[in-house]
């Protein structure tokens, strides 16, 4: 932790947006590691995918409530975080309903346009995925606060990695192409998450009294992505309980993290 304190103290310039940038950039590096895998391993189980997706949800459970909803009451209290998490939530859900996409097992949602194609749908529906992840941390890091940012920055990285994963074999085993093409689409997935981080450090930063309802929403964005996208595409194939203890594993890590680092 001191490591990466130092590292942004020493190389990166200092500024929150700049730190955003920074944080970005470390989030898309760890989920192109995870998409990488795809490269180096043969084949991977569905219970194991299933159990890493479970893992990445419970990070970002985790790091929403310690990362964003509480440092934000502390902030600004419990209302506008409150206004904030709930228009999260309803962004994400028009967004889910009226942004033509396709997942994985579920198949196509949100507004039908038959002239998209399959990998084009696919690659919405992640981006949808990822959005509030980026999001998260640009807003962590705007509030300069750069020890709490730095740990969300890390959990969001570490759950970038199964996340990353998945999305590679995902596309591979739905036959969007080859296996460097399914790395392909894992990594561009990951990299909304890089403009993301800016812009939300940039508003958090030049607007401070947005902040705890920035701080809500990025939450209550990333809480929406839980229960409706992860949860359900980790139970499709009978893996509850694999993925349940890989939540829970994630979820203990994260709170683990949170206390000694924080």
């Amino acid at each position: 932790m001191e490591l990466l304190i130092r590292f942004f103290n020493e190389f990166v310039p200092n500024h929150p947006i700049w730190h955003g940038f920074a944080g970005g950039i470390f989030i898309v590096l760890l989920n192109t590691i995870g998409a990488l895998i795809v490269l180096l391993i043969p084949r991977v189980s569905q219970r194991f995918l299933d159990a890493s997706l479970g893992f990445a949800a419970g990070v970002m459970l985790a790091a929403s409530f310690t990362s964003l909803i509480l440092p934000g009451i502390e902030m600004g209290g419990v209302i506008p975080v409150l206004i904030g998490l709930i228009l999260g939530a309803v962004v994400l859900d028009l967004a889910d309903h009226l942004i033509p996409h396709e997942h994985i097992i579920r198949g196509k949602e949100g507004v039908d346009i038959k002239r998209l194609k399959g990998v084009i749908l696919f690659i919405i529906a992640i981006t949808l995925h990822n959005a509030p992840e980026g999001l998260a941390v640009g807003v962590g890091f705007g509030s300069e606060n750069l020890k709490e940012a730095i740990i969300l920055m890390l959990a969001i990285g570490i759950q970038n990695i199964p996340e990353g994963m998945a999305v590679a074999f995902g596309a591979l085993n739905a036959g969007f192409g080859k296996r460097f093409y399914a790395f392909y689409t894992g990594l561009r997935a990951g990299l909304v998450e890089l403009p993301l981080a800016i812009i939300g450090a940039t508003l958090v930063y030049f607007v401070k009294p947005v902040l705890p309802y920035a701080m809500g929403f990025a939450a209550g964005a990333m809480i929406y992505v839980i229960s409706d996208e992860i949860v359900p595409e980790t139970h499709r194939f009978g893996h509850e309980r694999l993925a349940t203890l890989g939540l829970i594993v994630g979820l203990v890590l994260m709170l683990y993290l949170d206390v000694t680092l924080g």
